[in-house]
């Protein structure tokens, strides 16, 4: 297991009994104005604005670095990026674009998979230098700035044995996952990532043409937070730290089972989503199919090697895969399976879904058909088990997040191209659309629902795809935080209109 990335930036260093903090804390929460009623000055007008932050432009000598984001199949040339050193740089960003009539877009760790975290001619605020974190082992929570990814909020609060929900991929944002909804290993155990969320800094658009902080948690503002709980991303404003409880995490059996071919993936599959999904809550299991074999992963938290044999038995028990247990601490663990993002494709195609029954065999024939005429190596179905487990229920204050009843999420998944070349990969572009275009479509009879994170650009009735009977409610929302609608993009929350 190679050792943690970051581990020095991530040491902490102790701030008082209890606490916790990063060397590099997070500016701006002197900064925060008042909004003890929202709206009262719907009409007033706020001084002119300057751009503060690490500025890039067109003619900076890294714009081309600082406009790219994780997928590559997207590129768009931004007026001006502001990099984010604080709080304060945020609300002058958003006053600015107000200001100046430019659109805008927010962005943290560029995993947008459809691009809309960038904008041609426009703003975008990144937020992603915003690294600080302050960990109170006493109270058990953790304020951490909008800029951390997945890998260095693990990283951090591994180092104390605890942890929170998040996804698998370390160079994710953990804003952009948990305002989205977020979901991995530890769902089932913790509940979703937002589930865990219980404060955020924000700043709205204020006024006719400005710009203010809020602090939000279950007493103020609560409704802005149940927003933010499944429906947060780029919205309503623009998060700049957010607070989350976090639980003790000792140890957990990590559990990797590989199958050769895909000649048992109806007797695994079968079994995986029969038994999986109702098994001990402190069980998070992935299924992923890829052309040429199978991958089981298995995370038990504070288990042994044989409970998690034992409880995976069922899936284990079919074919003859080659299995491998190890145990050790969360963050450890969750470092080791990374895969550098420089060794990845370029660009990427998905196509989001969540499943309330279980597969029959011709769903499973479907994924097979398709899995086998991929259209690269790196092409999977991708499939998290939910089922019975702490997600499904709400946290206190409830959550905008819909599909806590899901049996399993599954996702078809084409990786292309060669990271860091122009145009890597154009020939197989339009096959990997179509690939994962044809195979949503056929499984389109056994799935409902989608995935915010994930979005399914040209769905039709996306709205409910992603929110259900919540989108409604979050137009009113939207309507009271942003009603001059400043935070849009191809699939944004609409405000509402009376």
């Amino acid at each position: 297991m190679r050792d943690l990335s970051r581990r020095d930036l991530l040491k902490a260093t102790a701030v008082g009994a209890g606490a916790v903090a990063l060397p590099v804390m997070m500016a701006g929460g002197s900064s925060a104005i008042a909004a003890d009623d929202l709206g009262a000055s719907s009409s007033a007008t706020y001084p002119p604005a300057t751009l503060t932050g690490r500025i890039v432009r067109p003619q900076s000598p890294d714009y081309a670095s600082a406009s790219l984001g994780w997928d590559e199949l997207f590129v768009h040339y931004p007026l001006v990026i502001v990099f984010a050193q604080e709080t304060r740089d945020v609300v002058n960003a958003l006053t600015w674009a107000r200001q100046n009539d430019v659109a805008l877009r927010v962005r943290s760790g560029r995993h947008s998979l459809e691009g809309w975290s960038n904008v041609d001619n426009g703003i975008v605020i990144d937020v992603s230098e915003l690294k600080g974190a302050h960990i109170d082992t006493g109270s058990r929570t953790a304020r951490v700035g909008a800029g951390l990814n997945q890998l260095e909020a693990v990283t951090a609060l591994g180092e104390y044995d605890l942890a929170a929900t998040t996804g698998t991929e370390g160079s994710v944002g953990l804003s952009g996952a948990t305002l989205g909804g977020g979901f991995g290993f530890l769902t089932r155990y913790l509940g979703m990532a937002c589930d865990n969320l219980i404060g955020v800094e924000i700043v709205v658009a204020s006024g006719a043409d400005g710009a203010e902080v809020l602090k939000v948690d279950p007493w103020n503002h609560p409704d802005l937070l149940w927003a933010l709980r499944g429906a947060g991303n780029g919205n309503f404003g623009i998060v700049t730290s957010l607070t989350y409880k976090v639980a003790p995490l000792k140890s957990v059996a990590y559990l990797q089972a590989t199958w050769e071919g895909l000649d048992d993936l109806h007797g695994v599959f079968d079994r995986w989503q029969r038994s999986a999904p109702f098994a001990d809550p402190r069980l998070g299991s992935q299924l992923e199919v890829h052309k040429n074999e199978i991958l089981l992963f298995g995370v038990l938290a504070e288990g042994s090697e044989a409970e998690a044999r034992k409880l995976l038995e069922p899936v284990l028990s079919v074919g003859n895969p080659e299995v491998t247990v190890q145990i050790g601490g969360w963050g450890d663990t969750y470092a080791g399976f990374q895969i550098p993002t420089e060794d990845e494709p370029a660009n990427w195609k998905f196509f989001s879904q969540f499943t309330s029954e279980p597969f029959p065999e011709k769903a499973i024939s479907i994924i097979r058909a398709f899995m086998e005429d991929a259209p690269s190596d790196d092409s999977n179905f991708f499939t998290q088990a939910f089922g019975t487990g702490a997600q499904r229920k709400e946290p206190f204050g409830g959550a905008a997040f819909p599909h806590r009843d899901a049996l399993f999420y599954s996702e078809p998944g084409a990786g292309w191209g060669t990271r860091g070349e122009p145009d890597s990969g154009d020939a197989v572009t339009p096959i990997a659309q179509t690939w994962i275009a044809e195979f949503s479509q056929a499984l389109r009879p056994y799935v409902n629902g989608a995935y915010v994170n994930v979005p399914n650009i040209g769905m039709a009735e996306w709205e409910t795809a992603y929110w259900g009977r919540n989108f409604d409610r979050l137009r009113k929302i939207k309507a009271k935080y942003d009603p001059h609608n400043v935070f849009q993009y191809e699939q944004s929350i609409p405000p509402a209109t009376h």
